[in-house]
């Protein structure tokens, strides 16, 4: 962080801290109940604020939300790559471990990725964040998997991978009859299946596919 040399630079720093909190305190609150459930008011009160202080610092509720999101994106991208270093002969694998690892533990992330894929109302430059936060992690996706072979359309093969990655969170995190630890070793292992499937499709040079993907925004 750059050193404070003006009382502006001061004011900046100060309101992102109380940004920070906002956002600290929305994430516990996140974590504790329903996400649909979740208020403004319950995230003033978190944070020891009132409801009105509140909107000093975020417009509406989507944008908080947003920030909480972006910050998830930006934790997990690093788990990511950590994840890759460690493991050179399983880059594919690895990258699956982490992801499905980091969206089980912060389960409050996966809730606010869910909540925006399927919400189609959001404020178009919230929408457009939300978008480039996707295209870091299908970024990385579609490296990984072109390091292991070439395509004609290696961005689908990255679209898929990350859609296979939320359906095995989506279909098991909650799993009922098992142990957490359980659930999550389970997830793991169908994780590094789909990941040897990508790879070996990679390899191969993959398979036709009728038709093309959409344009992603901001590619």
């Amino acid at each position: 962080m750059p050193p404070l040399r003006t009382f502006s630079d001061l004011k900046v720093r100060e309101r992102q801290n109380r940004q920070n909190i906002i956002i600290d305190a929305a994430e516990r609150v996140f974590a504790s109940k329903p996400f649909d459930a979740v208020s403004m008011r319950d995230i003033a009160c978190e944070a020891g604020i009132s409801h009105a202080t509140i909107y000093r610092y975020f417009p509406d509720q989507q944008t908080l939300f947003m920030e909480a999101f972006l910050r998830g994106v930006e934790e997990v991208l690093p788990r990511i790559e950590e994840a890759v270093r460690k493991n050179p002969d399983e880059p594919v694998g690895a990258a699956a471990d982490a992801f499905i690892g980091f969206l089980s533990e912060k389960k409050h992330y996966f809730k606010m990725m869910t909540y925006f894929m399927l919400d189609g109302a959001l404020d178009p430059a919230l929408l457009e964040r939300l978008h480039a936060a996707g295209r870091l992690i299908l970024d990385r996706f579609e490296g990984l998997l072109t390091e292991r072979g070439s395509v004609a359309e290696p961005r689908i093969f990255a679209h898929a991978f990350f859609a296979s990655l939320n359906g095995i969170l989506i279909t098991f995190r909650d799993f009922p009859g098992r142990s957490g630890e359980d659930v999550l070793q389970h997830m793991k292992v169908l994780g590094r299946v789909v990941a040897r499937l990508f790879e070996q499709g990679m390899e191969k040079g993959g398979t036709a596919v009728e038709g093309r993907g959409w344009e992603e925004p901001g590619r």
